[in-house]
């Protein structure tokens, strides 16, 4: 964490400091250094359409989107209620999840490889059946699919909305392909290359989502139940709402989440949630910098 006299300054930088810290973990500076300042090839040029979205801060809507829009497939939340503790330990697997796309959108080729490789490792061991006794295998292409298209499709929507540099039609096409390039290594298939691909690959799985006991749960713990300190609750809310107003209307009518709030007012509500976290993040990591 920087050092500064400022107050305000340093006000600014414990703000990014703690952010940082929720979302990398507490190894995140080290893992920070690793990623960037190893020499080496890597899987996306510099500058390329994943890393300013994957390294805007307007991911943290992104992030949230993409965790309700996920959990509306059954076996894929089966999976979740089931094996990642995110009720027991939410900001551990944040932490991991923000990991991986850190090493997977910036890191040396070798350390990329890496890190799907440990995730594919866990995955192989996360299995079991839904409560309607479905069998579900987290390894499973076609489920790897859905979650690779509902974080693509959140990512890229809060982006164009709160992005510091929106990506133009041809970039955004750029983007999906090479978020696919991610999920393929992890073993999804049929993984759309373009924004279009990306709205009928979603739109082609509208007949499996439905409203479970879980994804309920998942919604109200996300919008109403944070596992956060009282004072940056009413922050969060704003943060939510800019999620909940990204989401797809049938995503939002499934879940029962919209609120004349989020209705009226989430698009701005995000807009100042995203501003306030790049105005702490840019102390830590530069340039609103998410990772």
């Amino acid at each position: 964490m920087p050092v500064v006299s400022n107050p305000v300054e340093r006000l600014r930088a414990r703000v990014g400091d703690a952010l940082f810290l929720r979302v990398a973990g507490p190894g995140g500076y080290e893992a920070r250094d690793r990623i960037h300042r190893t020499p080496g090839p890597r899987w996306f040029p510099p500058d390329s359409p994943i890393q300013r979205v994957h390294g805007d801060s307007a991911t943290f809507v992104g992030g949230l989107r993409a965790l309700l829009l996920q959990s509306l497939h059954p076996l894929a939340m089966a999976g979740v209620a089931g094996h990642s503790g995110y009720r027991g330990d939410p900001w551990g697997r944040l932490a991991r999840t923000s990991t991986f796309l850190a090493y997977t959108t910036f890191a040396t080729a070798e350390h990329a490889e890496e890190m799907v490789e440990r995730v594919r490792t866990v995955h192989a061991r996360v299995r079991g059946k839904a409560p309607d006794g479905r069998p579900y295998r987290a390894s499973d292409p076609h489920l790897l699919t859905w979650v690779h298209v509902a974080e693509a499709d959140s990512f890229l929507a809060a982006h164009q909305r709160y992005g510091v540099r929106p990506l133009d039609p041809d970039e955004a096409d750029q983007y999906v392909a090479q978020s696919g390039r991610v999920a393929r290594a992890l073993g999804a298939e049929q993984v759309p290359e373009s924004v279009a691909e990306l709205a009928e690959c979603i739109e082609s799985y509208r007949g499996e989502l439905e409203v479970t006991p879980a994804a309920v749960d998942t919604a109200r713990f996300l919008l109403r139940e944070p596992p956060l300190p009282r004072p940056v609750r009413a922050p969060y809310r704003l943060l939510a709402a800019g999620a909940v107003a990204l989401l797809p209307p049938w995503a939002r009518a499934q879940l029962d989440v919209d609120t004349w709030f989020s209705r009226n007012c989430g698009g701005p509500a995000g807009g100042v949630a995203i501003r306030a976290v790049r105005w702490g993040m840019d102390s830590v990591t530069g340039q609103g910098r998410r990772y």
